[in-house]
């Protein structure tokens, strides 16, 4: 294996490090990771966007930062001591994305880099993810950017410990947490934009500005496409971001909060007007006139009921699923509701897209109930990369390490767009144990943290792997079929 260069453009210094014949590495598989920023050219692009973070140019810029810290984390560490430890392994800087890069040089690094220059890290990921795009198979490109095209907002609390701990706050659990507020495209898995809050940021205040950003994040055909749609739970429930929805032209559903109102409106539904929903065992859905002061003209209201046995509702009345009840049998204790003729939990969505009958409600409740993904990209960040805590007192350090699991979470998702087996515009397996996008977990287990011997000759690496690791031959390969950057 030739040595894989990473990033674009500009020269730096780069740290000595012993010959590598005929030691031993262990996440082999982070040439796989090195191919891929080299062929998408993802350092260089976040380097262009964010601009330089010193005023002398040398040493590592924001792309290197990010991605050297978005490769340690798939390698799995936890800490950017673990920085350090990948810095140890010489065989393993051979084949890494970002050799030589040290823990407290990305603390300092992180601590130079401005708000504004953190915002244009999402312009970087945005070039990259229309090189992306542009690498695709044809048919395949153009069923993503075809549409629809779906951006998920929401947010997650990442628990912290220390009270000299800045940028973080007390939430209503009483947990000291930050809160990553993250839009991200759901087809893709792909991150478009985030911020970084603490436990006492309400999202609806900043959620406008985050779906203008995100919307200039989406590849050119992808926004031109006339099918592009937002989704956001009932912590959005505000109508500024729905007149921002609106005023960008593309349809939203948001969640609503349980109020007075909505449940005086269930007593003018008839029976028939309740329809089943899709893959939902007990699901009805039915559509009411309904449109808050401030919200556009053409929002409607989507509920849907899901019959319940009595055995599912909890006596505790902080119980989440009990809150979901109607007020009127909320009240009544467990005896008393089971002799119920029906036990029904009620959610309620905001929406102007067209529910007019009622296979279009039905199919515009079933979209909107997989709004899920974007918590498989919070569960991708924390559980496979190190999202769970933020390890520094200084907020820019602990942004850089959000940016850095998320940026690992995209590059899974590139990773999968490119390498996994299509067959025209459909993608027919995957990476994961099942066929589908493997989580980073399954991506360390079955790729990354493989274990191979480097040795040189006449100036090339070559990587040697044990018997039974088929797989990282295999995507190296379909990374190495693709063009070069320009």
């Amino acid at each position: 294996m030739k040595r894989i260069r990473s990033g674009a453009g500009r020269s730096r210094q780069q740290p000595r490090i012993g010959a590598p014949d005929p030691a031993l590495t262990a996440n082999a598989g982070l040439a796989a990771i090195t191919e891929l920023c080299g062929r998408l050219g993802v350092i260089g692009a976040l380097d262009a966007a964010v601009g330089p973070v010193k005023q002398r140019d040398r040493g590592f810029g924001a792309g290197e930062l990010l991605a050297g810290i978005a490769a340690a984390q798939l390698a799995g560490e936890d800490f950017l001591t673990g920085l350090d430890r990948q810095r140890a392994d010489a065989a393993g800087q051979q084949i890494t994305p970002v050799p030589g890069l040290a823990s407290t040089t990305a603390a300092g690094l992180a601590r130079r880099v401005t708000p504004a220059q953190w915002q244009a890290v999402e312009t970087g990921l945005a070039a990259v993810t229309g090189r992306m795009l542009a690498l695709l198979p044809a048919p395949r490109a153009a069923a993503l950017a075809g549409g629809p095209v779906t951006i998920d907002l929401d947010t997650t609390d990442v628990e912290v410990y220390g009270r000299k701990k800045r940028g973080v706050a007390y939430n209503h659990q009483g947990q000291r947490v930050g809160r990553p507020h993250v839009a991200s495209w759901a087809e893709t898995e792909i991150v478009l934009a985030a911020d970084l809050g603490d436990g006492t940021d309400d999202p609806r205040a900043t959620a406008p500005d985050l779906l203008r950003r995100a919307l200039a994040a989406l590849p050119a055909a992808a926004r031109a496409s006339g099918r592009v749609a937002m989704r956001a739970d009932a912590g959005y429930f505000a109508g500024q971001l729905a007149r921002a929805a609106h005023d960008a032209k593309i349809a939203f559903a948001i969640g609503a909060k349980r109020i007075a109102p909505l449940w005086r409106l269930l007593a003018g539904i008839a029976e028939e007007d309740w329809h089943d929903a899709i893959d939902m065992d007990g699901a009805q859905v039915a559509v009411a006139e309904y449109c808050p002061d401030w919200w556009p003209a053409s929002t409607r209201l989507l509920i849907r009921r899901v019959l319940l046995d009595p055995a599912q509702v909890s006596a505790d009345p902080r119980s989440r699923r009990r809150r979901t009840l109607h007020p009127d049998q909320r009240a009544l204790p467990i005896p008393e509701l089971a002799q119920q003729p029906a036990i029904y939990a009620y959610s309620f969505i905001m929406t102007n897209l067209d529910v007019s009958s009622p296979g279009k409600a039905i199919a515009a409740e079933h979209w909107y109930r997989h709004r899920t993904t974007v918590e498989n990209i919070f569960r991708d960040s924390k559980h496979g990369a190190a999202l769970r805590h933020l390890p520094s007192g200084y907020p820019q350090v602990n942004l850089a390490w959000m940016w850095g699991a998320l940026l690992a979470a995209s590059m899974a998702a590139w990773l999968h767009q490119l390498t996994a087996a299509t067959a025209g515009k459909d993608i027919l397996a995957g990476h994961g144990v099942r066929g589908g996008k493997a989580m980073i977990a399954t991506l360390r287990w079955r790729l990354i943290a493989v274990p191979g011997r480097l040795t040189r000759h006449a100036r090339h690496l070559t990587l040697r792997l044990p018997p039974g690791h088929g797989l990282l031959p295999e995507v190296l390969a379909r990374l190495r079929d693709l063009p070069a950057p320009a």
